[in-house]
């Protein structure tokens, strides 16, 4: 059980604020090739997306340990 008189530690808000600052670069690399990928046919951005929207968890995984 964690006792309450330990110092808080910077750890979490720091992992957080990179989290956010990671999800926010990702997001901003996957705009710029959005152009390209949304004149393919349907079926075949949504292959496309769904692998985009699952890798942005790989290099926040370690992160989310750490914290």
């Amino acid at each position: 059980m964690p006792s309450y008189d330990e110092k808080p530690k910077i750890r979490k808000p720091l992992g957080v604020l990179f989290i956010i600052l990671l999800i926010c670069l990702y997001a901003a690399a996957i705009m710029s090739v959005a152009g390209p990928i949304q004149r393919l046919p349907a079926l075949a951005q949504a292959p496309i997306w769904l692998v985009l929207g699952i890798v942005w968890i790989v290099p926040i995984r370690p992160l989310v340990r750490w914290i």
